[in-house]
């Protein structure tokens, strides 16, 4: 690559940084909360008409018929592009525009956007309307720059990746937006910190588990059967057998932190007996015996682990229960899976990212796994694109805080990074 150009390129993003927390900040304002699912469609417009001002070609496609899409909450998407020369590769930006629950204990206001001591706060800030602004920064400044480059750029604000984005990038794989022949490169801005090149992530199986039992009056549990009790036994067999030898199991992959390169397994929910009452509701409980008891457990998956293996892990450890416990009976109802999802260290968009930190930062990429999740998994086993990393601004402990927020100078230096990027792949 040219020194000269990159020079001008770096500078060029460093010129705008008021600019990139200006943008940050506008798209905190719109508070795009899923669920259920607020204001897709304008932030969407909002972002399609700032890049139609820039030379892209604007679409917007409603995941009609998605989990979750309604005409009260629609599911909208925007893809913007923008053509170079012909023979050239696409570079992609996918970013997710929702934002997960505001939660208590802010000191400022969720959705001011307020820029102070160098951050802008906010729900959304850095998970990942900051990595957005950045990727949007950098790839105007690219072909404004550079109006000569082969092949083409595009930018993607996608619903739904906090729910699993059903009806975000899974929904535009199914149909082609990121096919091998469509886009060669994918980067997804999400906030795994600037001097890190994500290069995929765990996989995950939720599923709930069902104990049943038989209700009676409560001053009689003798005539009845109490599922809650059966569900204490489930979880103490786990605690018994399976923790152990899930935290005895460990991964190669570079999962951050440390402690996520154990195989995991998250109780994430139990409901068992008389559903709580209406918030003001004073009265006491009816005396029933339970008769349904229900966890949702949530497992982290290795690379090296077989899916299957782990569901018949859990199935074995129901059927332990059952010999011991007369009466016992059960149900697992499969909710979501992932498999894990991990791109070659030599994969070229690794190379051009890892080349660009190295220019910016002064130094070597840390290259890492997530421990979560994200919509790479999309890209991977719906597009068939393996191409694909996490690269973006933002520190991950923040995500999904009171008081999230994104340095404006890592914004600018993680959108020097991403226009080095378009460079070395795209030519100028």
């Amino acid at each position: 690559m040219d020194g000269s150009l990159e020079h001008g390129l770096e500078r060029a993003v460093a010129a705008r940084r008021d600019e990139v927390a200006a943008l940050t900040r506008d798209l905190i304002r719109i508070p795009t909360l899923n669920p259920p699912g607020r204001n897709y469609l304008e932030i969407c417009e909002f972002l399609g008409a700032r890049l139609a001002a820039k030379g892209f070609d604007i679409s917007y496609v409603r995941a009609r018929g998605a989990p979750a899409d309604s005409d009260a909450h629609p599911r909208w998407n925007m893809i913007a592009r923008h053509e170079g020369g012909s023979g050239g590769d696409c570079v992609h930006f996918n970013g997710h525009h929702d934002v997960v629950e505001v939660g208590h204990g802010w000191s400022v206001d969720p959705f001011g956007g307020e820029i102070r001591d160098g951050r802008v706060w906010g729900r959304g800030a850095c998970d990942m309307k900051g990595g957005i602004a950045a990727a949007v920064l950098a790839a105007e400044t690219f072909v404004e720059t550079c109006p000569s480059f082969r092949g083409a750029v595009e930018i993607s604000a996608t619903a739904d990746e906090e729910s699993g984005g059903f009806g975000g990038v899974a929904w535009l794989a199914e149909r082609g937006w990121f096919a091998p022949e469509r886009v060669q490169h994918v980067i997804i801005p999400e906030p795994l910190n600037k001097n890190r090149i994500c290069l995929g992530h765990r996989g995950v199986w939720w599923a709930e588990i069902e104990t049943k039992g038989r209700i009676a009056h409560g001053s009689m549990p003798f005539l009845g059967d109490c599922a809650v009790r059966h569900m204490g036994a489930v979880l103490a067999e786990m605690e018994a057998t399976l923790f152990p030898l899930l935290a005895g199991r460990h991964t190669a992959m570079p999962v951050v932190p440390e402690g996520a390169r154990a195989a995991t397994l998250n109780i994430n929910a139990v409901h068992g007996g008389e559903p709580e009452q209406e918030e003001g509701y004073d009265g006491l409980p009816a005396p029933c015996v339970p008769d349904r008891c229900r966890i949702t457990i949530d497992r982290r998956v290795l690379i090296e682990e077989d899916p299957e293996e782990v569901k018949r892990e859990i199935r074995a450890l129901m059927e332990r229960v059952r010999a011991r416990r007369p009466g016992f009976d059960y149900e697992i109802r499969e909710l979501f899976e992932v498999r894990p999802s991990m791109t070659a260290r030599d994969a070229p968009v690794v190379r051009s990212v890892e080349r660009a930190i190295g220019r910016v930062l002064g130094a070597a990429p840390d290259f890492v796994v997530s421990p979560g999740t994200y919509d790479q998994k999309h890209i991977d086993r719906i597009g068939r694109l393996r191409n694909c990393i996490a690269y973006g601004p933002g520190i991950l402990d923040l995500a999904h805080q009171p008081d999230e927020w994104v340095g404006i100078d890592d914004m600018v230096e993680a959108a020097q990074v991403m226009v080095l990027t378009l460079s070395d792949l795209l030519g100028g």
